[in-house]
C-alpha cells in the first residue's frame, strides 16, 4: 500500500478540489471532504492504472510553506 498527500482547497462554488503533488494532472474534486476523499482514491488507482510503468516517476511531495507578499 502507498500513502499519497492530497492538497485540498475550496472553489468559490464550495467544492473541495484535491491534488495529488506527486502525481502531476492527478485531481477531483466533491460536496464533502469524504466525497473528496473517497473521489481521489479512485482517481489515484486510474492514474496508476493508466501510467506507463516505464517512464512513470512520480515527484517527491515536500511540503507546503507560506510565503508574505507586500
Amino acid at each position: 500500500m502507498k500513502e499519497y498527500f492530497m492538497i485540498i482547497e475550496r472553489d468559490e462554488r464550495g467544492w473541495y478540489v484535491g491534488n495529488i503533488p506527486e502525481l502531476s494532472g492527478c485531481h477531483t474534486q466533491g460536496n464533502t471532504i469524504e466525497e473528496l476523499t473517497e473521489r481521489m482514491k479512485e482517481a489515484i488507482s486510474l492514474y496508476l492504472e493508466g501510467s506507463d510503468e516505464s517512464t512513470f516517476s512520480p515527484s517527491e511531495f515536500v511540503g507546503v510553506q507560506k510565503v508574505a507578499v507586500s
